[in-house]
């Protein structure tokens, strides 16, 4: 188990839009692109097997920006195919916040990161007391057929407060920008509290009424 103390102060950076990665939770990935396929081989024979997820700045003015918010993954699983591309999967550790971006003659990018202020990321599993599951939901399901998607409704109902929230969260189709909200939210509380809106957002069609009830 990761501590504190033993964290990189530099990672390598994997930029994907719409790619959200929580503490505690798996991403499967499929590497293909040859710069990221020669990050995965380096990651591979560090002793963190870090990655880190972080979303490329959505804007027209900003070419190559990072979000300054990412979360550390560490390669807990990955196979090859026939034709050298892999499939992997990380579970996330830490958020991270980037200082700089280092220079480097590696093909991908690495940045010097800060640690300070996730140290909830590393210690046990989050609950959520006042998570009302009848209304979350209900409101889940008008979410769900707004946008025309299915779900495995006994797992959702079966799994605890954080995996029932991180994975809806990393899995339910946000913008890229909706998507880093939920990835800065200081608790799972305050996560929760930003699927709802999320959710209502959508159902009300952009309206501002209320609609969770």
């Amino acid at each position: 188990m990761f501590q504190a103390a033993n964290l990189p102060s530099s990672l390598p950076v994997f930029p994907l839009s719409g790619a959200l990665l929580l503490p505690r939770a798996p991403l499967p990935l499929h590497i293909f692109e040859p710069r990221y396929l020669v990050m995965l081989d380096d990651t591979l024979k560090s002793s963190h097997r870090l990655i880190g997820m972080v979303q490329p700045v959505q804007s027209a003015d900003t070419s190559g920006g990072l979000n300054n918010v990412g979360c550390a993954g560490r390669v807990t699983g990955f196979s090859e195919t026939d034709d050298g591309r892999y499939m992997i999967t990380l579970t996330g550790i830490s958020r991270f916040r980037i200082t700089d971006e280092t220079e480097s003659f590696a093909a991908y990018r690495k940045c010097d990161v800060s640690w300070d202020g996730f140290d909830r990321d590393l210690g046990a599993r989050e609950h959520d007391d006042g998570l009302d599951r009848q209304k979350f939901f209900s409101l889940l399901g008008r979410f769900l057929e707004t946008n025309e998607l299915q779900s495995d409704w006994d797992s959702l109902r079966e799994a605890d407060d954080e995996m029932l929230i991180n994975s809806l969260a990393m899995l339910c189709p946000f913008k890229p920008e909706e998507k880093q909200a939920l990835l800065e939210a200081p608790s799972l509380i305050a996560r929760r509290e930003t699927l709802i809106a999320l959710f209502e957002y959508a159902v009300r069609g952009g309206s501002g009424q209320e609609v969770m009830q």
